[in-house]
């Protein structure tokens, strides 16, 4: 194949050419010579001369796609938590070993330039985590695609802790630099907003047509910042393009010089709000505006790019489902749907069916969740007042959609009110997932178990009426990001053992099975493995203050802190354990010390992961203070997981933690990049752990707790936790020593909630579940006490886990929904 010429000069792949870039950005992009320059004006001169050299093939690539118009994928996410893109980018365009030697003859260590990197907190957990890993993949495997969100000015908060409790501060992400984007404010789109509909004839005599129109009541600009997404040495760059708001006129000159400085002012704070904080708390009237605002304005202004800057000025859209799949992710952009919908009808003169016959074959949807609540749902009033228009097509797509159903149903008006989109009680409400599946030409769910749940409950009305429509693509991870570089000694070994294939090619993992029968193949894993906790060691002593022994079995549990996840669960064995000690029943020289890390941010409005992350906090300061349980047990939580901590504390772990209730989890990704990284899972049977143990084998896997139809059908018994309470001397030891104030300095009351929650209602059944998981963990020190067996069982999870790549998951979307094209590296 021909090598392409590049539309652009690239640098010199040379130390001494990238030295005389790196000079040039100093110099003349940052003003400073190089002994006077910070460290934050070296980590931007860095960070823009190792853009330098994707710049080529991102222009290539993009002007490639431009001129070829293959079928692609725009995938519409709220949320990308990208991590640090100062290694990625390296690894990328292999200057890494260039890009340290270059820095070390000028004086520079690259490990320190690293450490300035402030990585974009625009997501609040797996969901961003997983859209990160796609475009990823999607990159690397020369799949033209586009990766569309917001550029939240402040994204997902800062944690930190007072007296153990959550206190949220501004992530201020962007204060010292974004070297990684490019604004383009010359490709803006208007974005309305309120306003009314208005009826028109459009033409004349028999020509003439009924139309609508939309009149917004005020609109907003968005300005796209567009970041490089490169794939892993095969010369693609593909784009993400993330939208700022703005207002039409920012500032009113006649107002200021009256003096009224702040209503001068006030449309461009009105308009800057939408973009300006991830997820903003949503319990008031104003908080659920912002939230539906920002939805609309990033799918609205996606779109609309699309069309205008990705198209051909001659396209037929007709055509467009030929072009591009739009993948919702989760319900956040669902409202996409209408607003395809009005542009065709209303500003392209498409007639109703056909429009809708375009829409319906552009859109795939992916749902995230199992519960209820977290299937979004606008009320009528707020989406009518914002989005009037909108509205007013979703009752039409949902009229001739409920004919359709009676149609086939005949007089089951119940089941009619099930599928309804509109939703009658308790309040008159847009259901978003119902939308979503009626418009979309799949819907998948993200582990195997999770999806058969979509079907048999979640969404069982829709996957009778449409069995086709549904299918499965149980998620996955980058093996770039999170083996090659969050673990390099462990990345070194693979190579060394099966070659460098496995880096985009997960399943020649498999090569190193023997290797786990191999007595020094073991004792270099465990080598690495013990490397690995001296850097977390050295991170969260640094970062945090917290001191850890790496001589004791790493026990992690990190994720977003949600009732349905258990981390309540976990400290209870936490509390158990330290009763124990205490109480003099187990001596410390029996049991195998161990260091419990938990990492998790609560959404500023849940007040009780709130108050579980305070008794985690409380419960690991008694453990740590007690002279005798500190020997062996202590508990470390710091402030503020991120991706950036993942990539050292993931490589670290012994145990992973993936304790959800059985029927709650969609799939995780920790679990996956836990089990990648040779740590064994301790599990119940939900999402992507049953793909797991199944595939690393059940003397492999730590597996206990409730199955999910055993959970259901407890739970439609009538299920009561005071019961377990009752019978089990474990568990209400532990709770009393909570609900007696042994961890609030005596004071009863502190965490009466939590206690309170557990007996009466304990919904995702801890109680339950509790037994068993002693159980499990006593199987756990057995285990652990052997350290060739467990090296043995860690090996075989790595090599048997190469499927969880997103790579994998990006073939199974291209085979089973997108079919978009392959195109060949450059």
């Amino acid at each position: 194949m021909t090598e392409p010429t590049p539309l652009i000069a690239t640098p010199e792949h040379t130390v001494e050419g990238f030295v005389r870039e790196y000079l040039r950005e100093l110099n003349f992009a940052q003003g400073t010579i190089l002994e006077r320059a910070s460290v934050n004006d070296h980590y931007l001169a860095l960070a823009r001369t190792v853009r330098h050299y994707l710049m080529a093939r991102w222009i290539t690539t993009t002007t490639e796609h431009y001129r070829r118009q293959p079928k692609a994928v725009a995938y519409l996410s709220a949320e990308y938590l990208l991590g640090r893109q100062l290694d990625n980018a390296l690894v990328a365009a292999d200057l890494e070993d260039i890009a340290a030697e270059a820095l070390a003859s000028l004086g520079i260590d690259l490990a320190d330039l690293r450490e300035a990197e402030v990585e974009p907190g625009l997501g609040n957990g797996g969901l961003g985590r997983l859209a990160a890993c796609f475009i990823d993949s999607l990159a690397t495997m020369s799949v033209p695609a586009i990766g569309y969100g917001i550029r939240y000015e402040y994204g997902i908060f800062r944690q930190t802790f007072v007296d153990g409790r959550q206190v949220e501060k501004p992530d201020e992400w962007l204060v010292g630099g974004a070297p990684w984007e490019f604004a383009h404010p010359e490709h803006e789109v208007t974005v309305g907003f309120g306003g009314h509909t208005e009826r028109y004839v459009d033409g004349e005599g028999d020509d003439a047509v009924e139309r609508t129109r939309w009149v917004p009541g005020w609109k907003v600009l968005g300005v796209p910042y567009n970041y490089m997404v490169p794939g892993y040495r095969n010369g693609r760059v593909n784009t993400l393009r993330l939208w700022s708001s703005r207002a039409t006129h920012a500032f009113d000159l006649k107002i200021f010089n009256h003096g009224d400085y702040a209503e001068a002012v006030r449309s461009r704070t009105f308009a800057e709000n939408i973009s300006k904080v991830l997820y903003p708390e949503d319990s008031t009237p104003q908080g659920k505006e912002l939230r539906l605002q920002q939805q609309y304005f990033f799918v609205a202004c996606s779109l609309r790019d699309f069309i205008n800057q990705l198209l051909p000025e001659d396209f037929d859209l007709h055509d467009l489902p030929e072009r591009i799949c739009f993948q919702l992710n989760d319900t956040h952009p669902v409202i996409a749907v209408p607003e395809l919908m009005r542009i065709l009808v209303d500003e392209e003169g498409f007639d109703w069916d056909e429009a809708w016959e375009v829409t319906r074959r552009c859109f795939a949807y992916t749902c995230h969740t199992l519960l209820p609540e977290a299937l979004e749902v606008w009320p009528v009033d707020v989406l009518g007042r914002l989005l009037p228009r909108h509205l007013e097509i979703i009752y039409r797509i949902n009229d001739e959609f409920l004919a359709r159903v009676r149609e086939h149903s005949g007089d089951d008006e119940l089941l009619v009110r099930r599928m309804s989109i509109i939703a009658e009680h308790p309040a008159r409400s847009v259901r978003m997932a119902h939308l979503a599946t009626v418009a979309a030409t799949k819907v998948n769910g993200v582990a195997e178990l999770h999806s058969q749940l979509l079907r048999d409950k979640v969404l069982a009305d829709f996957a009778r009426f449409w069995p086709e429509k549904f299918t499965n693509v149980t998620n996955g991870v980058t093996p770039r990001r999170f083996v090659r570089l969050a673990n390099p000694g462990l990345s070194g070994l693979i190579t060394e053992a099966i070659g460098e294939g496995w880096v985009t090619d997960l399943d020649r993992l498999r090569d190193l099975e023997p290797l786990a029968d191999d007595a020094e193949f073991r004792r270099r894993f465990r080598e690495v493995k013990d490397a690995n906790k001296h850097r977390l060691v050295d991170l969260l002593a640094r970062r945090d203050g917290i001191e850890i022994d790496p001589g004791t079995m790493l026990d992690v549990m990190v994720k977003r802190l949600h009732e349905y996840k258990r981390q309540t669960l976990k400290i209870l064995h936490v509390i158990t354990l330290y009763d124990r000690i205490v109480s003099g029943e187990v001596a410390v020289e029996d049991l195998v010390p161990r260091t419990v890390v938990f990492g998790a941010k609560a959404a500023p409005g849940y007040v009780m992961a709130k108050e579980i992350i305070a008794l985690i906090n409380h419960v690991g300061a008694v453990v740590g203070a007690h002279p005798e349980v500190s020997k062996v047990l202590r508990v470390a939580f710091p402030a503020n997981y991120n991706v950036t901590v993942a990539e050292t504390l993931v490589p670290a772990a012994d145990l992973s933690e993936q304790i959800s209730l059985a029927g709650k989890e969609a799939s995780g990704t920790g679990n996956m990049k836990f089990a990648l990284n040779g740590a064994l899972t301790i599990g119940t049977d939900d999402g992507a752990n049953v793909e797991i143990r199944q595939l690393v084998g059940d003397d492999h896997f730590f597996l206990f707790g409730l199955t999910e139809p055993e959970a259901a059908a407890m739970q439609e018994a009538g299920y009561r936790p005071s019961s377990y309470y009752e019978k089990n001397r474990s568990l209400r030891r532990a709770l009393d020593l909570v609900a007696h104030g042994e961890f609030s300095g005596g004071n009863r009351s502190t965490f009466e909630p939590v206690v309170s929650n557990l007996l009466g209602e304990d919904r995702f059944m801890v109680l339950a579940d509790f037994q068993s998981y002693l159980d499990a963990q006593e199987r756990v020190e057995a285990a652990y006490r052997d350290p060739d067996a467990w090296s043995r069982s860690a090996v075989l999870n790595v090599a048997r886990s190469g499927f969880f790549s997103s790579d994998r998951s990006m073939r199974d979307y291209m085979d089973r929904i997108w079919h978009a094209e392959v195109l060949p590296p450059l």
